[in-house]
């Protein structure tokens, strides 16, 4: 060893020198290198798992967002639909109401005029009836049986002659209601003796209804069903007239 210029010693001596250097690098700085190494390798990886379950979770957010924004979207839809056709409804209602009331208000003044005017045209036909027996008496110039008078006057605004309507007397009527229609309002024993004469030929199951029309001037007109009995003065004045043009 000698002669090839090498020291055996020295050579021990760097061997020991550079494995202890080997070790003290592999103990202190090799190791902790690269452990330090694994722990970033590993913060990485987690780092990067965190952020693949971040946006897995973001996406699952966003789908589960969408959802709940379709879902209350067609919820409020549907809302508003059934508030709309609720207040249909409601307004429906309110306008059929208004309606019926309205009609009903109608009807009750309509029954409270033709009460009125019935009532007034009964105490005017008093007034007719004297004004009729005065101008008659002063037109054939002498007095005249108020009596008769009366009882005329009475049957041409009644229509009823001996408990007999004068209409019906040549007449076959049959039907399940009668109308009777008269110029003035009838008295209670006038309307009775009409509504019996009228059911005697309709049979007691029907029904008799009275109205008023001053047009009509006196008599009655009858109608039972479609058929109409027209007695009425207004209905011969036509008459006459058509059969004298």
């Amino acid at each position: 060893m000698e002669k090839l210029g090498l020291n055996l010693g020295s050579i021990l001596i760097q061997i020991l020198s550079f494995g202890i250097i080997f070790i003290v690098l592999k103990e202190w700085v090799y190791k902790p290198l690269t452990n330090q190494l694994e722990k970033r390798r590993r913060a990485i990886a987690q780092g990067l798992e965190d952020a693949r379950v971040a946006a897995e979770a973001r996406a699952n957010a966003e789908r589960e967002s969408s959802r709940i924004i379709a879902e209350a979207q067609q919820k409020a839809a549907e809302i508003v639909r059934e508030a709309t056709e609720r207040a249909e409804a409601a307004a429906k209602d309110v306008r059929m109401q208004t309606n019926a009331e309205i009609a009903k208000a109608r009807e009750q003044a309509m029954a409270e005029i033709e009460q009125e005017r019935n009532r007034v045209l009964s105490e005017v036909r008093g007034q007719i009836a004297a004004l009729a027996i005065a101008a008659t008496q002063k037109l054939i110039g002498a007095t005249l049986d108020e009596q008769r008078q009366r009882v005329l006057l009475e049957e041409f605004f009644s229509g009823v002659r001996g408990g007999k309507v004068i209409v019906l007397q040549d007449e076959a009527i049959a039907g399940q209601a009668a109308e009777i229609t008269s110029a003035l309002p009838l008295t209670e024993e006038e309307q009775q003796a009409v509504k019996q004469d009228v059911l005697s030929k309709l049979g007691g199951a029907a029904s008799v209804t009275f109205r008023v029309d001053p047009s009509i001037l006196g008599g009655l007109i009858i109608k039972v069903g479609d058929r109409v009995i027209d007695g009425s003065v207004a209905g011969q004045l036509q008459g006459l007239r058509q059969t004298l043009l």
